[in-house]
């Protein structure tokens, strides 16, 4: 037998035990299924609801790239605030992306969207001339104060029910 051949045979990967035939590559069959299923398991815990009517869903990251998902599932729980939108979606510029967006927002729609983008304008960060103020008053002793207050609240009510039950006692006597 051929030396080349004999490493080649050595090299192919062997699937089961002794006997059984070699393979030229071992197939791993990866289901999108299974995660699928776990995903959607968590999601009913979360009590999320489907919402109709979705066509399109643009994400927009902080680098100017959008992630455009084209007829996805949108479900919501509001209790949880938890939306998830389901189905394939692409990558794409918001330079491809800008006239879409602003048909849909109509006839103003690039006023909208420069109100939209001053309104979501970045917070101005401190300066070495702005100061956090100090803290006014002791806040445990108001703490403290306000925990004895409780307390004293509670063993007035208690004296208020006692003569309650000791008055239907002594008509009972009588």
């Amino acid at each position: 037998m051929n030396s080349e051949k004999l490493k080649k045979l050595q090299s192919q990967v062997r699937i089961g035990g002794k006997g059984t035939p070699r393979r030229k590559k071992k197939v791993v069959h990866v289901t999108a299924a299974t995660d699928d299923k776990k995903l959607q398991s968590s999601l009913k815990k979360l009590s999320v609801n489907t919402i109709p009517g979705i066509e399109e869903v643009n994400m927009i990251k902080e680098d100017g790239t959008v992630i455009h998902f084209n007829n996805p599932k949108a479900q919501a729980s509001l209790a949880a605030n938890t939306f998830a939108i389901t189905g394939h979606g692409e990558n794409k510029q918001t330079t491809e992306m800008l006239p879409g967006i602003l048909s849909q927002l109509g006839p103003d729609g690039l006023n909208r969207l420069k109100r939209i983008a001053s309104s979501v304008a970045a917070p101005k960060p401190l300066e070495e001339d702005d100061e956090v103020p100090n803290l006014v008053g002791n806040f445990d002793e108001a703490s403290k104060q306000e925990a004895k207050e409780v307390v004293t609240n509670e063993k007035e009510k208690e004296k208020e029910k006692k003569p309650e039950s000791e008055t239907k006692a002594d008509k009972k006597t009588d």
